[in-house]
């Protein structure tokens, strides 16, 4: 019996998530009742604070989930390009701006924020930084990996909230190649792939 209500609630969070994405989307806020959230995955209210402690935190799980199921698989293409990769990421964002610009912009923008970097920091290697900068003691290489993270988060946030419509992946992709390829001059990438142009 423990299966099917493992089962259950792995629906039920899924369901949540999905309505969550959906709702935010369609109203542009993360100001949503807890209750619209509940109704929209044909769940109890109860079950919103049980599985996941306050609507924020569900806001925030389902923007993870999104970016893990979606996003992810691929920018972790470790034969593609750097600038396919870049551009990869850009179109995702494209695709949901809506509701990252709600995100980023709502209750949840420091959450999110913080999300969003642990997110692009996963894809800074510690080999592709000792590689760049030389040998580097392991916290000097977390600060770098956290500095190089936290910018580009920076500058994908005010690209998502600020830029004009329509948004353009390709110079999103250009920039951010363009500004790794500044910091390795050598064009040694901070997690090259053998598809990278040296």
């Amino acid at each position: 019996m423990p299966d099917r209500q493992d089962r259950r609630v792995l629906r039920s969070r899924a369901a949540l998530m999905a309505a969550a994405i959906r709702l935010v989307t369609e109203r542009g806020t993360t100001a949503l009742p807890v209750g619209d959230l509940a109704d929209a995955a044909d769940v109890s209210r109860q079950l919103v604070y049980l599985q996941f402690g306050d609507r924020d935190a569900l806001l925030v799980a389902a923007a993870a989930d999104l970016a893990e199921r979606e996003l992810i698989p691929e920018v972790e293409d470790g034969g593609a390009p750097r600038r396919a990769r870049m551009l990869a990421m850009a179109r995702h964002f494209v695709r949901h701006r809506p509701f990252y610009r709600a995100m980023l912009t709502g209750s949840c923008a420091f959450p999110m924020t913080r999300a969003l970097n642990k997110l692009f920091g996963s894809l800074i290697t510690m080999t592709g930084l000792r590689e760049v900068f030389g040998d580097l003691d392991e916290t000097t290489a977390q600060d770098l990996a956290t500095l190089l993270s936290g910018g580009t988060g920076v500058i994908v946030n005010d690209w998502l909230i600020d830029a004009d419509d329509p948004l353009d992946p390709e110079e999103l992709a250009d920039r951010l190649v363009r500004l790794s390829t500044a910091l390795a001059p050598d064009h040694a990438a901070l997690a090259r792939t053998p598809g990278d142009r040296p």
